[in-house]
C-alpha cells in the first residue's frame, strides 16, 4: 500500500450559515491540498460523529468527482458497533476509494480480546484493505502492541495509524510487523520522530491549511534528513498545538477561516473558536507563511540545500 505512504489529509467538512455542508468550500479545501499524497474523508476531523449517512455519502461522492488526478482516498467507516461497521462495508457503494480507516471501539472500553475480534470481523467483510486507528484520547482503550502485532497478520488490514502519543509503542510496533505493515502518526507533532524511527507518514489536521509546509517536513523525514525536518517542524509546533486548545476540529477550522479556505462553523456540541484562539491562531500564520517565502519550507527532496 506504498500510495498511503507520506502525507494524508485529514478533510473538514465545511458547513454553511444554515449549517449544510458548503460544497464550494469542500472544492476550495480540495484544490489547496491537492498535493498531499492522499485524502481521507470521514475521519474525526470530518466530524463524522455529527454527520448523517446521507451527508457522509454525499461528501464521499463529491471528493470521487473532484478528483482530477485520481488522488488516492482513504474513507472512514468505524463504530463501536461491529455489525453496523460490517453493514457499512458491505452494502455502501466504495467504488472511487482505495482504503478504509475503521476507528478502534469507542465508549464501551472492550478487551485487547474484544479489540482484535472486532477489526477481524471488519477486516474479513470489507472489500477493501483495513487501515486500523488506535486513538486513546477519544476510544478510553488503547491498542497495545501485542493487539496490533497480532491483527498485523490479517492479510486485509496493511497498518496502523497511531494517535496514542507514544512513542516507545510506535518504536515497539515497528519492529515487531512486517516491512511492508504501514505505521502512521496520527500526531502531527509527534510524525517527524516517528518518523525518524520508521514509520510511514501521517494522517494530519495540521496539512488541512498547511499542506505545503508539513508535506516538505514529511518529505524530508522520510528522505532521512531528520534534522532538517525537525528545524521545519519547530516553525509549526506552538501552532499545531493551538489547534488543539479548544477541540478538534474547531481549531482548524478557525485557522483555515484565517487562510480563506472555508468558514469556522461546526455543529454542536463543539462550539466555534474563541477570538482568543483566533488571534493567536492569526499571528502564528502569518509567521509561518513568512518563514515559508523565506524558503525555510520547501516541498522537495533537496530540501536541504535551500537554507
Amino acid at each position: 500500500m506504498e500510495a498511503f505512504i507520506g502525507q494524508g489529509i485529514a478533510l473538514v467538512t465545511p458547513f454553511t450559515s444554515e449549517n449544510t455542508i458548503d460544497f464550494p468550500a469542500l472544492k476550495k479545501l480540495l484544490e489547496h491540498t491537492k498535493d498531499a499524497d492522499y485524502w481521507v474523508v470521514n475521519g474525526t476531523t470530518a466530524e463524522s460523529a455529527n454527520l448523517s449517512k446521507s451527508e457522509k455519502r454525499a461528501v464521499l461522492n463529491f471528493v470521487k468527482s473532484n478528483n482530477p488526478t485520481d488522488k488516492p482516498i482513504m474513507f472512514g467507516v468505524g463504530s463501536n458497533n461491529t455489525a453496523e461497521v460490517v453493514e457499512q462495508l458491505t452494502t455502501w457503494d466504495l467504488s472511487g476509494v482505495d482504503a478504509i480507516l475503521s476507528v478502534c471501539p469507542y465508549y464501551v472500553k472492550p478487551t485487547q480480546a474484544g479489540i482484535i475480534a472486532h477489526y477481524t470481523a471488519i477486516a474479513d467483510a470489507s472489500p477493501l484493505p483495513v487501515l486500523l486507528y488506535n486513538v486513546p484520547g477519544r476510544t478510553g482503550v488503547n491498542m497495545s502492541v501485542e493487539t496490533i502485532v497480532a491483527l498485523s497478520q490479517h492479510k486485509n488490514i496493511f497498518g496502523v495509524k497511531d494517535a496514542g502519543g507514544d512513542l516507545a509503542q510506535a518504536m515497539r510496533v515497528i519492529s515487531n510487523t512486517a516491512d511492508d505493515f504501514l505505521y502512521i502518526s496520527g500526531d502531527d507533532a509527534l510524525t517527524v520522530p516517528i518518523l525518524g524511527v520508521g514509520g510511514n507518514g501521517v494522517i494530519t489536521v495540521l496539512g488541512n491549511v498547511l499542506p505545503q509546509e508539513f508535506g516538505s517536513t514529511v518529505k524530508n523525514a522520510l528522505n532521512g534528513d531528520v534534522k532538517l525536518a525537525t528545524k521545519q517542524m519547530s516553525e509549526m509546533l506552538d501552532f499545531t498545538d493551538a489547534l488543539f486548545e479548544e477541540g478538534n476540529p474547531v481549531g482548524i477550522k478557525l485557522a483555515l477561516e484565517i487562510a480563506g479556505i472555508c468558514g469556522k462553523r461546526v455543529r454542536l456540541p463543539l462550539v466555534e473558536g474563541s477570538e482568543e484562539l483566533e488571534q493567536k491562531l492569526s499571528s502564528m500564520y502569518e509567521a509561518i507563511k513568512i518563514s515559508s517565502r523565506k524558503s525555510i519550507f520547501v516541498s522537495n527532496f533537496d530540501a536541504k540545500y535551500a537554507i
